[in-house]
């Protein structure tokens, strides 16, 4: 059970990833608007955006994989 845990979360890590690289493209993409406040009030809000799921994205790719090694230790 434990391996199907952490499993599940160096998935959930990869999909973070995967999202804030999509966010990164949406960032770019939208920075070559002209520029108003709704446009900035994006790029800022997209930027929170990008830094909190590469840290959702660490931590659980940290604690996946210090599950595995537990699980795979005491085998």
């Amino acid at each position: 059970m434990n391996k199907l845990v952490a499993m599940l979360q160096i998935l959930g890590a990869v999909a973070l990833v995967i999202i804030a690289i999509a966010t990164t493209d949406n960032l770019v993409r939208i920075a070559l608007r002209p520029e108003t406040i709704s446009v900035v009030n994006t790029m800022i809000g997209q930027g929170v955006l990008i830094i909190c799921a590469l840290a959702m994205a660490r931590i659980l790719l940290l604690k996946g994989i210090k599950i595995l090694r537990a699980s795979r230790d005491s085998s």
